[in-house]
């Protein structure tokens, strides 16, 4: 499948997403979005698939943001064409946290704006050394979008948070590791070469326990300890019925390695 402004191809059950516009430092434009969530529909949709990668093509951009030019075209109707751009990249945020499959963001160089927030959306997130990132919102006099006030409240904590979002401050990659952004930093000539070696470490994984994870931690934070504690024990109950935790457990009796299907 094609698709305007994002590369995507499927090697050895892992998807690469590369945001595919570098003239304009890989920034979301509406057709981007559209491309996004037709994306994650397809993702969340895909046996064959197990497991995801997404970065932006070129060196010195992850994605720059919303397109900020296309903002300017026509200041009278501006606030329409954010609606039907939000609609859809929200909708794709939400598509990817909730596939069972891990989505792994390899950031290649800037990431601002709705950038910033696909890279704290996604499940893990890889950082080339030379990678920059930072909110940008209020800078254009704008308030945050794609789930970064979710998720990033969650990451790093209410007031580093305030902090990003008030001063505009750009954290560099060893900043963004220290304050629990990104979960690793590789020399920029490596970061692919990373992101493959995990997205391939899931991709023989036990998929369905890899979402009940996911679902289980989106849960977490609006779910008292009792009703998150009823959620643990039937996830877990449903998973030991699935072919891969039959599987775990007789290759642990066995004294072997398990081999998963993601079933």
């Amino acid at each position: 499948m094609s698709y305007p402004t994002i590369d995507y191809q499927v090697r050895d059950a892992v998807a690469w997403i590369t945001l595919n516009r570098p003239t304009a430092f890989n920034a979301l434009n509406l057709q981007s979005m559209k491309d996004l969530i037709d994306i994650a529909n397809r993702l969340g949709s895909d046996p064959s698939v197990r497991a995801a990668v997404l970065t932006g093509s070129g060196d010195k951009a992850f994605c720059a943001g919303g397109d900020v030019q296309a903002f300017a075209e026509d200041p009278a109707t501006v606030d329409v064409l954010i609606k039907e751009m939000t609609t859809y990249l929200h909708a794709a945020v939400s598509r990817f946290a909730w596939m069972n499959i891990p989505l792994i963001a390899a950031v290649n160089g800037v990431a601002a704006g709705a950038g910033l927030s696909l890279v704290a959306s996604c499940d893990m997130a890889i950082a080339a050394d030379h990678a920059r990132f930072t909110s940008a919102y209020t800078q254009i006099g704008l308030s945050p979008d794609g789930s970064s006030t979710y998720y990033l409240t969650r990451l790093l904590g209410t007031r580093r948070a305030t902090e990003l979002y008030l001063t505009n401050r750009t954290l560099n990659a060893t900043e963004a590791l220290d304050w629990g952004l990104v979960n690793r930093v590789v020399p920029a000539p490596a970061l692919l070469e990373e992101a493959s070696a995990l997205a391939a470490q899931f991709a023989q994984g036990p998929t369905l326990a890899y979402g009940a994870v996911k679902k289980l931690i989106l849960s977490a934070p609006s779910e008292t300890l009792e009703s998150q504690l009823e959620r643990e024990a039937r996830q877990i109950a449903e998973l030991s019925m699935s072919a891969d935790s039959r599987e775990a457990i007789r290759a642990f009796v066995d004294k072997r390695k398990p081999v998963f299907h993601g079933r």
